[in-house]
């Protein structure tokens, strides 16, 4: 099996090449890549590679641009610091990705997905890339979440930034949002609309009230059933309760 990695930290590299090589000795790095522009390049000028492993984000840009100015055939494996939530747009058919550091199982096992799925016989014909998905991923990578929000006191209009939100809630068909200075604005968005326009790096739905910054957070108690209960600032309020099924992503969200 013929190997291109695409990976701008040379520690990462080594260690990628090692672990592929441990794992199957017959695996022939044909090079380690560190850039959009050089990987284009090696690309245009090589035949293609068996397997390709891509860090997503390089230093002169997305690895998603060289699928954008070179014709790429070979399955891809996505090598990202980034959470799954960002990454789930391109698991499908020919993609699949590994989080940094990556782990040795998961790439043997990243490996056999590629031995089951694309090994075939030259008469098969293989899943080709999905440039719309690759979009999609890109946009969600590069995508600008909303820095402030309009409110309006008394006949004043004000912006509040979002750097300053505790968090947002709704209440009584209405959607809040508590800054981290006590002070409480409704905004013309539902919630749904603004868990998507804020970073999910910074604010978590807990539940269908809240969505919560880790700044807003003053205590975290186990609650009944596998749950969790917030203790939040500026409120007394104690529904603020991460629903059982969201407790495993909860926690990964805290530990960054």
């Amino acid at each position: 099996m013929k190997v291109l990695i695409v990976e701008d930290e040379s520690m990462a590299a080594k260690r990628l090449a090692t672990l592929l090589e441990k794992i199957n000795p017959e695996i022939e790095i044909l090079a380690k890549l560190d850039s959009v522009k050089r990987t284009v390049n090696w690309l245009k000028e090589n035949p293609q590679p068996d397997l390709l492993f891509f860090d997503i984000q390089l230093a002169d840009g997305l690895s998603f641009e060289i699928l954008e100015q070179v014709e790429v055939s070979s399955p891809i494996i996505f090598t990202t610091a980034f959470d799954e939530y960002a990454i789930q747009a391109f698991k499908v058919n020919s993609i699949d990705y590994l989080l940094k550091p990556i782990d040795p199982e998961d790439l043997e096992s990243a490996l056999e997905k590629y031995e089951a799925r694309f090994k075939s016989s030259a008469s098969e014909q293989k899943p080709g890339m999905d440039m719309m998905l690759i979009q999609q991923a890109m946009q969600m990578l590069t995508k600008q979440y909303k820095e402030r929000f309009v409110v309006k006191i008394g006949e004043h209009i004000h912006t509040i930034p979002t750097a300053e939100t505790a968090y947002f809630f709704s209440q009584e068909k209405a959607t809040y949002l508590q800054t981290k200075e006590k002070n409480r604005y409704i905004i013309d968005y539902t919630m749904e609309q603004v868990e998507q326009l804020v970073d999910p790096q910074k604010f978590f739905r807990i539940n269908r009230k809240y969505l919560v910054s880790l700044e807003a957070v003053k205590d975290i108690i186990t609650y009944s059933n596998s749950r969790l209960r917030l203790i939040l600032i500026h409120t007394d309020e104690t529904d603020a309760i991460v629903s059982r099924d969201k407790v495993q992503d909860f926690k990964k969200w805290l530990d960054r």
